[in-house]
């Protein structure tokens, strides 16, 4: 099984940390393998919210829905995998391995939409995690959080990297049919190899360009997001991404500059030395060249984007091919007046 991560970098909220001493084990080929070679483990959470608010200004949405918590996808650079530490768990290979599963999604996403106060705005899944990650194929339940969407008409947005998001086609027309659903798959690479090694258990390139068309097609708003973007690794290829996303059907692009908050810093850095040892110097400087000599800003209006004259150059590049290929478009304006709150279970009527 591939990893994105390699280590298991110190929970930056615990006081002692635990070093494998493997000095008398290097005979020991199977046991070291299976070291970074993990099982999968699913672990159930007992949350009783499901829906999260967010007051960035870095960030395009108010609330988001995730099912899940770690990812599987195991891509290296992911923002999310400081968040692994709040659990007691790590950054490293226990985000890609521990998967926490909310079961109670679907009964929680209904009680949320049926409270008063609730004034119908879109709700963003996958904001943290990818909801369409391998997990999703057995336990199913942003197909059961879109089913309740779908009666209440609720307006939602997906961003993916997984062409498992066609599994659920029929639902995602029927949402696009009242303008209450947007779609971006997002990729990185049209370079295979080098995709599966930035993104070890996602969809290949070409499945998800498919996904984008197969979206298009069924007259579902897809978009394409770019992200994140490397210096010296995957900006090169802009012009092509951008043009293969046209020619799939979407109507807009975005990109993000990667960023390495806190615990993502280690687990990129041994990645890149690891994968791409005779580019690790370059993609590390280059970066610290859009971050004021630093790997990661948490600057407000620069965090997403970067500063500098590589940042500059970047995007000035995504924004000339995103006008030549008409990615500058807006995605249909979701439709919030046919919301419904969702009918109780019991069939009982409401009171109040």
């Amino acid at each position: 099984m591939r990893h994105g991560s390699n280590i298991d970098p110190p929970n930056r909220f615990e006081s002692i940390h635990r070093e494998a001493d493997l000095e008398h084990l290097e005979w020991d080929e199977e046991h070291l393998r299976a070291l970074t070679n993990r099982k999968i483990d699913y672990i159930d959470d007992a949350s009783r919210t499901i829906v999260s608010e967010n007051t960035s200004p870095d960030v395009p949405f108010r609330y988001s829905l995730n099912p899940y918590r770690g990812c599987i996808h195991s891509c290296a650079y992911c923002y999310a995998r400081p968040g692994h530490e709040y659990l007691g768990f790590n950054a490293g290979l226990d985000f890609e391995t521990k998967i926490v599963v909310k079961r109670d999604a679907p009964a929680l996403f209904r009680e949320f939409l049926s409270r008063k106060p609730w004034k119908p705005e879109p709700i963003t899944f996958s904001g943290v995690t990818d909801c369409y990650q391998p997990a999703e194929r057995e336990f199913q339940l942003t197909r059961q959080c879109l089913e309740v969407a779908l009666e209440c008409r609720q307006p939602v947005s997906i961003v993916t990297k997984n062409a498992l998001v066609l599994r659920d086609l029929k639902i995602l027309e029927q949402l696009a049919a009242d303008r209450l659903i947007h779609v971006f798959l997002s990729i990185t690479s049209l370079n295979a190899e080098l995709a599966r090694d930035m993104e070890p258990r996602t969809s290949i390139p070409d499945a998800r360009l498919r996904a984008v068309r197969t979206l298009a097609d069924a007259r579902v708003p897809v978009g394409v997001l770019t992200a994140p973007i490397i210096p010296g690794l995957n900006d090169s290829e802009i012009p092509q991404l951008l043009e293969a996303a046209k020619n799939a059907g979407a109507i807009t692009a975005n990109y993000i500059l990667l960023r390495l908050p806190l615990t993502v810093e280690p687990v990129f850095s041994e990645w890149i030395q690891r994968v791409r040892p005779n580019l690790a110097e370059t993609v590390l400087s280059r970066l610290r060249q859009t971050r004021d000599g630093k790997l990661s800003s948490s600057v407000w209006g620069e965090r997403m984007v970067g500063r500098g004259l590589i940042a500059e150059q970047i995007r000035t590049l995504f924004r000339v091919f995103r006008q030549k290929h008409g990615l500058d478009a807006q995605m249909p304006a979701y439709n919030c007046e046919l919301f419904q709150p969702p009918a109780a279970r019991s069939g009982q009527l409401r009171l109040f």
